[in-house]
């Protein structure tokens, strides 16, 4: 199997709605794609002891990210019948609301997006050296378990 061309993952600040929409318009003159799965992680205003999260300031060791990324996109193509993958996380603060996660498969048919997005996520959630603090309203903050399954 030929080895794909590595893709930057880590974007300063939150994936905005507008990207999203580009990065899916741009699939719609590939005609052997029959189906495609995304999944975005958004920042939550989680309570925690008391005070609301409005934020996560991402920061990863930026070239173990980036490797650690490609070897998960690469053993995700080896595994299934993608046509097409994209992954970008954040870094920097991503206010409440807004994605810091987006992974987009696209695949011949439903059940290899589906599975394929789904094996990618929670690649990235337990692998990625990407770590995250979460800021509260009265700006103290505390660390985030990223690899917790949330």
């Amino acid at each position: 199997m030929k080895e794909k061309k590595k893709h930057t993952v880590l974007v300063e600040g939150p994936i905005t709605a507008a990207f999203i929409a580009d990065s899916i318009q741009k699939h719609s003159s590939k005609t052997n794609i029959g189906a495609h799965d995304i999944f975005l992680g958004q920042v939550r205003n989680d309570l925690i002891s008391g005070k609301t999260v409005v934020a996560i300031e991402y920061s990863a060791y930026s070239e173990m990210a980036e490797e650690k990324f490609h070897a998960i996109r690469e053993a995700a193509f080896a595994k299934y019948n993608l046509v097409c993958m994209h992954i970008y996380h954040s870094t920097g603060m991503v206010k409440a609301g807004e994605i810091c996660l987006f992974v987009f498969v696209s695949t011949k048919h439903r059940k290899d997006a589906f599975d394929a997005c789904r094996e990618i996520t929670e690649q990235i959630k337990a692998l990625a050296p990407v770590w995250g603090k979460e800021i509260f309203e009265d700006e103290t903050y505390t660390w985030k378990e990223l690899n917790n399954g949330n």
